[in-house]
């Protein structure tokens, strides 16, 4: 953390702290216009909705990834898609990590959970990968799953319906408007984690959320 001064002006507000390690946010899905609007690239998505809010343009590649990076609340924020296709997403992560030396408590990933209903989130400072390929990759390439994750959820398949169907499946038009919901939570969710870290995200913007 830098050396900036915690108080300025006459009033003496605070000023939000200004870390001196950047932060990563990357989303998981696979790469390919077929694909982006499957279940399984909820993540992808998350990262395109925090691209739009936050003003930061996602058009480099670099390491096997899509990657923006800009400012969110003073932090230096970079947003990450993996274009290796799901189950190898931890080469992009790693590489980037390192190439940014992006410190472990600065790391977010955000994936989709079959698991949990739609419009619920969980974020979590550490854990399992949960059978998400994706995280299994990260965790496996970082040597660690010490690392923060939030997880959108997308229901169980209906019936008989195989998993891996269900996840390759676009999201129903009805269910946009509980996805923007969720996208909307997560935005907030983002930049509390950056500003005051896991824990007040974990408290904050766990649960459900219920379409009106």
């Amino acid at each position: 953390m830098s050396d900036q001064p915690d108080l300025i002006g006459e009033n003496s507000i605070p000023l939000p702290p200004i870390w001196e390690a950047p932060f990563l946010i990357a989303g998981l899905g696979n790469p390919g216009r077929e694909f982006r609007r499957n279940r399984h690239n909820v993540g992808f998505l998350a990262i395109e909705h925090l691209s739009d809010f936050f003003k930061i343009p996602l058009g480099k590649v670099q390491s096997q990834a899509i990657t923006g990076s800009g400012l969110v609340k003073g932090q230096k924020v970079f947003l990450v898609k993996p274009q290796t296709f799901m189950n190898l997403s931890g080469n992009a992560v790693n590489s980037l990590r390192n190439y940014y030396k992006i410190e472990i408590n600065h790391l977010l990933i955000i994936h989709d959970d079959i698991d949990i209903p739609l419009g619920s989130i969980r974020i979590r400072s550490q854990g399992g990968a949960g059978g998400q390929k994706g995280m299994a990759s990260i965790i496996e390439r970082l040597g660690t799953n010490n690392f923060p994750r939030a997880r959108l959820g997308i229901g169980r398949p209906p019936g008989q319906m195989p998993t891996a169907d269900y996840v390759l499946e676009n999201f129903f038009p009805e269910e946009n408007e509980i996805l923007s919901l969720v996208f909307d939570r997560v935005k907030t969710a983002v930049e509390t984690f950056i500003m005051e870290g896991i824990e007040p995200a974990m408290t904050r913007f766990n649960g459900v959320i219920v379409k009106e």
